[in-house]
């Protein structure tokens, strides 16, 4: 018995322990699909408003690309008019600081032969002020990668997903030297890895799925190695295929994040409906993700 006559318990009580601190907040918004129409222009608006407007404000916004249209098979003269309206939109409904990415729909006269397909690459970051159509940044002890999904080829649709071998090496170099105390985020249009690829444009052929390399990074299996042996890419955001899913696979969490422009201005794409998304950074490498099906209808 102690002094008082209670009788002591024999589990002692704990505080609940705290978790991991957060250290950023970030939007991801991808395939926007921008073009001068009143449905497009009054629902990126819409979704810039609602981000803008969030009581816990994200740090930085990520615009994932696709961020206009078509600027494949137009001319310069309508690809100019899909710009100008992405950034009068932005000015007018964004005050958080954007960091970008090239998507396939950025980029001008793809499926025109004798392009140069580099300028295109070039006109795309420079409308939306990147530094390159590769880069990285750091940021409360996160480094950010965002790479250049869209590798060209002559057949239909023109282009699929992969790292040319400049790009590869500046990547295995970043990561390289990157201290391990630095976790590392990786951006891309097109997804390294993704689930909801085999319920968008995948096929069955004799019992057997065929994921086509322009919705799934053709050498995925080079990146996953390489993210691997790195131990410090923690985690990765794309867009592309309009659906959402997350990926854990060898330490990495790969998100597959939606499209603000759901079936491209034309409400739902399956079962997913026209979404943001924004993104919690943690001190110990972890991230979660909160989906926000903004509101939004088909202007008539």
């Amino acid at each position: 018995m102690s002094k008082t006559g209670a009788t002591p318990s024999l589990f002692k009580s704990s505080a609940a322990v705290p978790g991991p601190a957060r250290v950023l907040r970030v939007a991801h918004l991808t395939d926007i699909h921008m073009m001068p129409d009143k449905t497009a222009r009054n629902g990126f608006a819409e979704a810039l408003k609602q981000v803008n407007s969030l009581k816990d404000k994200p740090d930085f916004m990520i615009n994932g690309g696709d961020s206009i249209m078509n600027a494949v098979t137009l001319t310069k003269s309508e690809v100019r008019k899909q710009w100008s309206s992405f950034k009068e939109i932005m000015k007018l409904e964004n005050e958080i600081p954007v960091k970008s990415c090239i998507g396939n729909h950025d980029l001008f006269g793809w499926a025109i032969p004798g392009i140069n397909k580099q300028d295109s690459k070039t006109w795309a970051a420079d409308e939306m002020e990147m530094p390159s159509r590769y880069y990285s940044f750091i940021q409360n002890g996160w480094k950010f990668i965002v790479l250049d999904s869209i590798h060209s080829r002559k057949s239909i649709p023109g282009y699929f997903g992969k790292l040319d071998e400049l790009q590869f090496n500046w990547l295995h170099q970043e990561l390289q030297s990157t201290p391990s105390g630095i976790h590392v985020c990786i951006v891309s249009h097109i997804p390294i890895l993704a689930v909801c690829t085999f319920f968008d444009k995948s096929y069955i052929n004799q019992n057997h799925w065929s994921v086509p390399d322009n919705t799934l990074h053709a050498d995925a299996d080079r990146l996953r190695d390489l993210f691997y042996r790195n131990g410090n890419v923690k985690c990765c955001l794309s867009g592309h295929i309009h659906l959402i899913d997350h990926v854990n696979y060898l330490g990495s969490d790969y998100y597959c994040n939606g499209a603000v422009s759901g079936a491209w201005w034309k409400g739902d794409h399956k079962q997913f409906s026209p979404s943001f998304i924004i993104m919690n950074f943690f001190a110990d490498g972890s991230t979660t993700r909160e989906v926000h099906h903004y509101n939004w209808k088909v202007s008539v």
